[in-house]
Formats: C-alpha cells, structure tokens, sequence
C-alpha cells in the first residue's frame, strides 16, 4: 500500500497478512479476503467498517464504500456491517442467487444470477437506489459515491443516481464495454479493443485518458483519479496525485 499521507492508517496493513486472493479499498478503509474465506480489515472505524462480523466464513467477494462493507458469500447470500445511516446495511430479507456485489456511499447493489439488480439503502437521497425500470441482461455492475453503473450483456452501460457532473451521462455511441468503474463524480468504461473512455468530472483531470493508453484489460477508480492494468501487467494512473496516490 502507499499514499495515506494524511490519514496513515489507510496504508497501516496488519502485520502478516497473507494468502490474499482479492483487495478493496474504501474512501477510509481497506478490506482483504483471504484464501480461507475470511476477511481482514484496516483503516479508519469510526462506522464500525473494520469490525467484520465474525459470525460468517466461506466468503467469495468484498466490497467497500465510506463507511460500510459487503461480502457474498459461497451460498450467494449477502452479509453487510458498518454504516446503516442510509440502510446501506441492511440487506434485504431472502436475498440470495447474488453473483456480485458493490458497495456506493449510502446504498448497496447486488447483481443476482438471472441478470437483475437489487438495491437497498438510499434513504436520505432516494435517487441513489432508483434503477431504470425493467434493467435486465446486467453481467456486472459498480457503485460510485451517488451514483451507480450497469453493464449488459450486449456491452452497453447504463447509469442512474446523482448527476451534478455528467457522471450518469453515457457518451453517445458507448458499445462494445467490457469492464465498468464508478468513482464519487465519474466513470469509466473499457472496450473491447482495450481502449478506455472517461466521463463525469475533470476537476482533477480523472476523465483525461492517456493519449495512446491501450491494451488494457481492467480499471478502477480512486477519490478522484483513474487506473488502467494493462495486458503487460502494468498500471497507469492519472487524475489527482496530492498525496501519492
């Protein structure tokens, strides 16, 4: 970990963490799930975020916002803790066939196995949770500070929740995605010719792609900057940088 120059315990790992399979990091708070199907969690705990039940095992998936966390587990079922301001935390009762999972500021979404969407949480801002009627065909789907994005199975992308800087607005033409990300002001999408397109806020210049960047096979986003992991194995990374990130 590096960056958390401010806010040290964000890169404050414990000490021997090991036989990590999958990372995620929240705007105060990191998780690990390890081979075993447990989870580990450090970082900011004023939400209760870094206390994982310890009544689960058998997880297969995390996910992190600001003040809450989620995890599936191998009976595709979900488990929530931390921040329930917003019922961000409380699953729904029966949820199950889940597939994924992703965690947004106040509201949680889970993509089930019929390819449909389930959203809880949103209480204060309502918008947070008010999918498309009739979203279906979703294969994957990403959650961002007040808004959150779908991706279908024919490789468009679909958005709904806040929109003060166009972060919902899909470019015109937009086809042929294969990976999404969401972010707390933008978005990202990468094709299928490992090309990536930005949209959303630029106040730290986040939607500014790399002029040639290609090849790459995935992308994530941060507070407010992008990441691209490229076919070789390496990561670029651009948009605000104050304290290394």
């Amino acid at each position: 970990a590096w960056g958390g120059r401010t806010f040290p315990l964000l890169t404050n790992i414990p000490p021997g963490l090991s036989d990590v399979i999958a990372i995620r990091a929240g705007a105060s708070h990191s998780l690990a799930l390890r081979a075993d199907g447990n989870v580990v969690a450090w970082g900011d705990n004023q939400w209760a975020q870094c206390m994982v039940p310890g009544s689960f095992r058998d997880v297969v998936q995390i996910a992190a916002s600001g003040r809450h966390a989620l995890a599936l587990k191998s009976d595709t079922t979900v488990v929530a803790w931390g921040d329930d301001v917003e019922g961000e935390s409380t699953v729904p009762v029966g949820l199950a066939g889940v597939v994924e999972i992703a965690a947004g500021s106040g509201c949680s979404l889970a993509l089930k196995s019929n390819g449909t969407v389930v959203a809880w949480g949103g209480r204060a801002y309502p918008t947070r949770t008010n999918m498309p009627p009739g979203l279906s065909d979703v294969t994957a789907i990403r959650a961002g500070g007040g808004h959150s994005l779908a991706l279908k199975s024919d490789g468009t992308v679909v958005a709904w929740g806040f929109n003060p800087n166009g972060q919902t607005n899909i470019p015109s033409g937009l086809g042929n995605v294969i990976g999404i990300a969401a972010g707390p002001n933008h978005s990202l999408a990468l094709r299928s010719d490992g090309t990536v397109v930005a949209w959303g806020g630029n106040e730290s210049g986040q939607t500014l792609v790399p002029e040639g960047l290609d090849r790459v096979v995935g992308v994530a986003i941060g507070e407010l900057q992008s990441l691209a992991h490229k076919v070789d194995g390496t990561v670029v990374a651009w948009g605000r940088n104050d304290k290394g990130q």
